[in-house]
């Protein structure tokens, strides 16, 4: 077994801001777009066809995450101080050598 003893708060956190970064413009800029063009949904009535606030929404989204992130993997890094880390079970691949040697 081995353990995790401690994350890397920044690293992590820049990982999943840009994550929910991505994921969010994915979903989110196509229906602005829908929602200026046809002025629909209940952000029509809003300033710049309501699509304005879509826009935003994966960078709300990529901040919130860094910071959820970054605190939930400082105490994560504090508890397991206290009583150990995630124990987790690391095997070998035993198709590793196939993929490799084809490649």
């Amino acid at each position: 077994m081995k353990r995790i003893k401690k994350l890397g708060v920044l690293q992590i956190a820049k990982v999943a801001a840009i994550i929910y970064f991505l994921v969010t413009a994915v979903f989110m800029i196509p229906i602005s777009l829908f929602s200026t063009l046809t002025d629909a949904g209940p952000f029509g009535s809003l300033p710049f066809g309501g699509g304005f606030m879509f826009i935003f929404m994966p960078f709300v989204y990529g901040i919130f995450s860094f910071v959820f992130t970054a605190v939930g993997c400082f105490v994560y890094n504090l508890v397991s101080s206290w009583i150990g880390g995630i124990e987790i079970e690391i095997g070998e691949d035993p198709n590793a050598n196939i993929i490799r040697q084809t490649e």
